[in-house]
């Protein structure tokens, strides 16, 4: 028996200004229990985290941790 895949409700930012002529946006899901999943609005790629190291992420992100210097 498979386990059945889960079905993500992706939500994109408020603040993504989607267009179609250049529709770069990331999408967020997080209506499955324990996971969150990413997924790239090019490409349809996703990539699946545990709640907890998402937090971890948002966490990093909010202190600068990833902050690009040019």
């Amino acid at each position: 028996m498979t386990a059945a895949v889960p079905e993500y409700e992706f939500h994109t930012s408020t603040t993504c200004q989607y267009n179609n002529n250049d529709p770069r946006c990331v999408e967020v899901a997080t209506n499955v229990p324990g996971k969150v999943a990413v997924r790239s609005s090019v490409t349809g790629r996703t990539v699946e985290f545990t709640a907890a190291e998402w937090n971890d992420f948002l966490s990093g992100a909010k202190l600068g941790e990833f902050d690009v210097t040019a």
